[in-house]
């Protein structure tokens, strides 16, 4: 097959979890035997085209607009433009589409080639805010719609989500496909001359255990309830634990640092923005526990890149967090918006250091055999099957 992929963002140009997913799922695709044609955003020194891992790939020009949603419609314009050049070369057999963002063009262009629309939806506007408030949410929401209405098969990342996008977008659940999301396993490489007890020095004492947490700081990942089970777990481990919350978010972050100073954990918190690819890997290599409390997520790729990294992790039973962390087999997985339980999780972990380990070695078999992006795409190529099959 010829697959025409449309994506608002693909390396070096990443703004959440889309990039990585189509930069790994597609390379997969095209060593299945497949043509893969992606058309992204132009990146500032990045060619307009090139092959990378297999995909022909195009970066279109987009017209700067200080409004979101006209600069939406413009990137629209743009990939349409593009496309419609491309199908004069490439008889393409299907589009493949991620997101509402791209929903525009890949709709239109579906009608004018008169070939299958398979979507990709990563997460709604409905979850995201726990329903709909504003004007600019209701015209996300309705762009949602229409691209689920248009697609002949859409695709979501857990049974969860296959839940929200038919209450939420009144998507049938028998035009709705689950595939996880995937992960490469592969570490960044190390100097060899890496001093780890030096580096660990600069977040926590030797006697101090490390939890962290890692994504985008906002109020749906639930880093607050983290802050409120900090004083409890550190009264069991009798003041030796040291919370390191990675990531950027402002102004959030600052009510954040308020929050710890007000439940006197100030000093036990270090909060350090953003942190390079490399500095994770090494940070991963001494922490004794992950934690992701979120209160909505649809997937939840962090906790696929703890255990990657050998992290035994505690997550929130919350969207599809308990579908990839099997509670007590590759994690342990507490009530959503309860620190208390949050709390006992990471204590649980922590004081049984040899359980953590083997739920993070059972983690770690677990990734290989559910969350391999091989599987996955042959997964998503049978769907390009039913999506031709049912047009």
């Amino acid at each position: 097959m010829k697959v025409l992929a449309l994506s608002w963002e693909f390396p070096p140009r990443i703004v959440g979890g889309i990039s990585r997913h189509v930069a790994e799922l597609y390379p997969e695709i095209v060593r299945l035997g497949h043509e893969v044609h992606l058309i992204t955003i132009a990146v500032p020194q990045q060619p307009e085209q090139e092959v990378v891992d297999g995909i022909h790939l195009y970066r279109v020009p987009v017209p700067n607009h200080d409004n979101f949603f006209q600069w939406v419609d413009g990137m629209n314009q743009s990939m349409q433009s593009f496309a419609l050049q491309l199908a004069q070369t490439y008889h393409f057999d299907l589009i493949h589409a991620h997101d509402w963002l791209v929903g525009t063009a890949a709709i239109a262009l579906s009608h004018k080639l008169t070939i299958p629309l398979v979507s990709t939806i990563h997460a709604t506007e409905y979850g995201r805010n726990n329903g709909i408030h504003t004007d600019e949410q209701r015209h996300i929401h309705f762009q949602e719609i229409a691209l689920t209405q248009a697609s002949h098969r859409v695709i979501v990342c857990s049974q969860y989500m296959k839940g929200e996008v038919e209450r939420a977008l009144g998507c049938p659940a028998d035009k709705t496909s689950v595939i996880f999301n995937g992960i490469n396993p592969a570490r960044v490489a190390l100097p060899a001359s890496f001093d780890l007890a030096e580096f660990r020095a600069q977040y926590a004492n030797p006697d101090e255990a490390i939890v962290y947490y890692v994504g985008r700081i906002t109020y749906e990942k639930g880093i607050y309830l983290l802050l409120n089970a900090a004083p409890k777990v550190l009264r069991a481990l009798e003041d030796r634990v040291k919370f390191v919350l990675i990531g950027t978010g402002t102004p959030y972050t600052i009510l954040l640092q308020r929050q710890a100073w007000d439940l006197g954990i100030y000093h036990k918190t270090l909060f350090t923005g953003f942190m390079s690819e490399a500095d994770l890997c090494k940070l991963q290599l001494v922490a004794n526990c992950a934690v992701f409390p979120s209160l909505y997520e649809p997937f939840g790729i962090v906790a696929l890149e703890s255990f990657a990294a050998g992290v035994p992790v505690v997550v929130s039973d919350t969207g599809g967090l308990p579908e990839v962390v099997r509670h007590r087999q590759t994690g342990i997985v507490t009530r959503v918006n309860d620190a208390d339980s949050l709390a006992d999780g990471i204590i649980e972990l922590l004081q049984n250091p040899a359980y953590a380990k083997q739920l993070a070695q059972q983690a770690k078999e677990d990734l290989l055999q559910r969350f391999s992006w091989h599987r996955l795409a042959q997964q998503t190529v049978e769907v390009y099957h039913q999506a031709i099959a049912y047009a």
